[in-house]
């Protein structure tokens, strides 16, 4: 079964970070990433630009409303994602787990729903 691996975290910490810092956690998320690869569990994922490069599309009354920014305004914003295949929701837990945001985000583990 495929999971969806969504990596939360305040944006405001990476940018109070130094840049040796970020050099060390982006060293970090290469390393599970080859890991994660290695392991043959890795379907897919990126990191994504801030949110402050984003744009929301609703559609009220037949009428596209486009307004700059994300969704909704939280405490926590989605950095990033991986998508993978495993056994069981345990076993994508053990994985998301390993995430280097899970140590101050959070990681929101989602079954994929089969649509066919």
């Amino acid at each position: 079964m495929q999971y969806l691996l969504l990596i939360y975290d305040e944006e405001k910490n990476w940018e109070t970070m130094s840049e040796a810092e970020r050099n060390g956690l982006f060293g970090e998320y290469g390393a599970y990433t080859q890991e994660l690869q290695a392991s043959g569990k890795l379907v897919g994922g990126n990191p994504l630009q801030p949110t402050a490069t984003a744009t929301t599309v609703r559609v009220r009354d037949g009428e596209q409303v486009v307004t700059d920014g994300p969704f909704a305004e939280t405490k926590e914003q989605l950095g990033g994602y991986y998508l993978i295949e495993a056994e069981s929701v345990d076993g994508a837990l053990e994985w998301a787990a390993k995430i280097p945001g899970a140590r101050w985000g959070s990681i929101e583990v989602r079954p994929i729903m089969a649509t066919g």
